[in-house]
Protein backbone atom coordinates (compact mmCIF):
# COMPACT_ATOMS: atom_id res chain seq x y z
CA UNK A 1 0.00 0.00 0.00
CA UNK A 2 2.68 2.31 0.60
CA UNK A 3 3.99 1.95 -2.88
CA UNK A 4 0.77 2.57 -4.21
CA UNK A 5 0.80 6.32 -2.03
CA UNK A 6 4.14 7.14 -2.97
CA UNK A 7 2.95 6.83 -6.89
CA UNK A 8 0.00 9.01 -5.95
CA UNK A 9 2.19 11.73 -4.21
CA UNK A 10 4.50 11.56 -7.34
CA UNK A 11 1.29 11.71 -9.86
CA UNK A 12 0.58 14.53 -7.95
CA UNK A 13 3.61 16.89 -7.74
CA UNK A 14 3.77 15.82 -11.91
CA UNK A 15 0.06 17.23 -11.85
CA UNK A 16 0.77 20.40 -9.90
CA UNK A 17 3.55 20.83 -11.64
CA UNK A 18 1.29 20.77 -15.00
CA UNK A 19 -1.14 23.23 -13.65
CA UNK A 20 1.29 25.83 -12.59
CA UNK A 21 2.75 26.29 -16.55
CA UNK A 22 -0.66 25.78 -17.61
CA UNK A 23 -1.48 29.39 -15.92
CA UNK A 24 1.35 30.93 -17.41
CA UNK A 25 0.40 33.52 -20.35
CA UNK A 26 1.06 31.70 -23.52
CA UNK A 27 4.12 31.71 -25.15
CA UNK A 28 6.17 29.19 -27.25
CA UNK A 29 8.22 28.37 -24.21
CA UNK A 30 5.29 28.24 -21.88
CA UNK A 31 3.53 26.17 -24.34
CA UNK A 32 6.79 23.51 -25.17
CA UNK A 33 7.02 23.09 -20.95
CA UNK A 34 3.77 22.43 -20.82
CA UNK A 35 3.74 19.87 -23.50
CA UNK A 36 7.03 18.36 -21.56
CA UNK A 37 4.90 18.90 -18.10
CA UNK A 38 2.00 17.01 -19.53
CA UNK A 39 4.34 13.99 -20.74
CA UNK A 40 5.78 13.18 -17.58
CA UNK A 41 2.48 13.89 -16.00
CA UNK A 42 0.58 11.12 -18.04
CA UNK A 43 3.13 8.96 -17.26
CA UNK A 44 2.88 8.75 -13.92
CA UNK A 45 -0.91 9.07 -13.90
CA UNK A 46 -1.32 6.07 -15.77
CA UNK A 47 1.38 4.55 -13.63
CA UNK A 48 0.14 4.70 -10.47
CA UNK A 49 -3.51 3.87 -12.39
CA UNK A 50 -1.80 0.91 -13.19
CA UNK A 51 -0.49 0.02 -9.87
CA UNK A 52 -3.68 1.21 -8.08
CA UNK A 53 -5.96 -1.52 -10.45
CA UNK A 54 -3.73 -4.47 -9.58
CA UNK A 55 -3.50 -3.67 -5.59
CA UNK A 56 -7.65 -2.47 -5.83
CA UNK A 57 -9.12 -4.28 -8.03
CA UNK A 58 -6.86 -6.98 -9.09
CA UNK A 59 -6.33 -6.28 -12.90
CA UNK A 60 -3.54 -6.42 -14.42
CA UNK A 61 -3.14 -4.03 -17.23
CA UNK A 62 0.03 -2.86 -19.70
CA UNK A 63 -0.43 -0.51 -21.23
CA UNK A 64 -2.05 3.38 -20.64
CA UNK A 65 -5.53 2.55 -23.01
CA UNK A 66 -6.04 -1.09 -21.31
CA UNK A 67 -5.49 0.35 -18.34
CA UNK A 68 -8.07 3.28 -19.12
CA UNK A 69 -10.40 0.91 -20.13
CA UNK A 70 -10.48 -0.95 -17.11
CA UNK A 71 -10.55 1.84 -14.53
CA UNK A 72 -13.77 2.09 -16.75
CA UNK A 73 -15.07 -1.02 -16.48
CA UNK A 74 -14.60 -0.99 -12.57
CA UNK A 75 -16.64 1.97 -12.26
CA UNK A 76 -13.38 4.46 -11.90
CA UNK A 77 -14.23 6.20 -15.07
CA UNK A 78 -17.08 7.20 -16.83
CA UNK A 79 -17.47 6.58 -20.84
CA UNK A 80 -16.75 9.48 -21.62
CA UNK A 81 -13.97 10.18 -19.41
CA UNK A 82 -12.75 7.02 -21.03
CA UNK A 83 -12.86 7.92 -24.52
CA UNK A 84 -11.06 11.12 -23.08
CA UNK A 85 -7.88 9.36 -21.96
CA UNK A 86 -8.10 7.23 -24.80
CA UNK A 87 -7.58 10.50 -26.67
CA UNK A 88 -5.41 11.90 -24.18
CA UNK A 89 -2.52 8.64 -24.86
CA UNK A 90 -2.81 9.81 -28.70
CA UNK A 91 -1.83 12.80 -27.66
CA UNK A 92 0.91 11.62 -25.33
CA UNK A 93 2.32 9.52 -28.16
CA UNK A 94 2.03 12.55 -31.06
CA UNK A 95 3.97 14.59 -28.17
CA UNK A 96 7.42 13.03 -30.53
CA UNK A 97 6.29 15.27 -32.84
CA UNK A 98 6.00 18.82 -31.48
CA UNK A 99 8.31 20.33 -34.01
CA UNK A 100 5.47 20.25 -35.75
CA UNK A 101 4.18 23.17 -35.03
CA UNK A 102 0.59 22.52 -35.29
CA UNK A 103 1.00 19.23 -33.39
CA UNK A 104 2.34 21.42 -30.72
CA UNK A 105 -0.67 24.00 -31.10
CA UNK A 106 -3.55 21.11 -31.21
CA UNK A 107 -1.91 19.44 -28.09
CA UNK A 108 -1.25 22.69 -26.14
CA UNK A 109 -5.40 23.35 -26.77
CA UNK A 110 -6.34 20.36 -25.02
CA UNK A 111 -3.81 20.16 -21.88
CA UNK A 112 -6.52 22.00 -19.54
CA UNK A 113 -9.13 19.48 -20.11
CA UNK A 114 -6.51 16.89 -20.23
CA UNK A 115 -5.49 17.90 -16.76
CA UNK A 116 -8.73 18.32 -15.12
CA UNK A 117 -9.50 15.02 -16.26
CA UNK A 118 -5.72 13.45 -14.60
CA UNK A 119 -6.63 15.28 -10.87
CA UNK A 120 -10.70 13.85 -11.37
CA UNK A 121 -8.80 10.08 -12.24
CA UNK A 122 -6.43 10.90 -8.57
CA UNK A 123 -9.09 12.24 -6.62
CA UNK A 124 -11.83 9.53 -7.84
CA UNK A 125 -9.07 7.13 -6.99
CA UNK A 126 -8.82 7.96 -3.06
CA UNK A 127 -12.35 7.47 -2.34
Amino acid sequence: MERLNLKRVDAEKALVSLQEALREPFSILVRDASIQRFEYTFEAVWKYLKLYLEVQEGVVCQSPKACFKSAFSTGLLTEDETLTCLEMTDRRNDTSHTYKEAVAEAIYRQLPVFAVLMSALLEKSRR
